[in-house]
């Protein structure tokens, strides 16, 4: 089993009035240790960017097409929602992207920008929307205790 990537932590960065937004540290050694791209994308559920490796927006490719008709209208639309809004982005030499602006309107982010790691993928969040999101999600969990049931390994 090769080694595994993982984007984690909470962690705020200033965006500059073009945009542009230093990508964390430990993100910037995923892509790099992958020699592949950051992409994102406006989310089609809360009002955030959501961020992945060029990688693994293949492989979400390559999932959809083993589960969906080709033809069908579910295809259809998230493929547009998805691909047809994705956008590759470099990191100049001090670690920033350069945010489009419709990816900072959706997000609702102007001065600075939260990005919160998910596991193989990230979000990026408008402070305040952030806060009152994590305290929902945390409320939710204290209301509806979470379980998890764990595959039996094969030895």
């Amino acid at each position: 089993m090769g080694k595994v990537f993982l984007f984690l932590d909470t962690i705020t960065n200033k965006v500059d009035t073009k945009g542009r937004v230093s990508l964390p540290a430990d993100y910037r050694e995923i892509v790099k240790e992958l020699s592949t791209d950051i992409v994102c994308y406006r989310s089609l559920t809360a009002p955030c960017i959501e961020g992945c490796t060029e990688n693994l927006l293949a492989k979400l490719a390559s999932e959809m097409e083993n589960s969906l008709d080709f033809f069908s209208q579910a295809q259809d639309n998230l493929t547009n929602l998805i691909f047809g809004d994705a956008r590759k982005f470099g990191f100049d030499s001090t670690g920033r992207i350069v945010l489009t602006e419709k990816l900072l309107k959706h997000a609702q982010i102007t001065d600075s920008a939260v990005f919160v790691g998910k596991g193989r993928k990230f979000q990026i969040w408008n402070p305040e929307n952030w806060a009152k999101e994590e305290a929902r999600i945390r409320n939710d969990a204290l209301k509806n205790r979470p379980s998890l049931t764990f595959a039996k390994e094969n030895n």
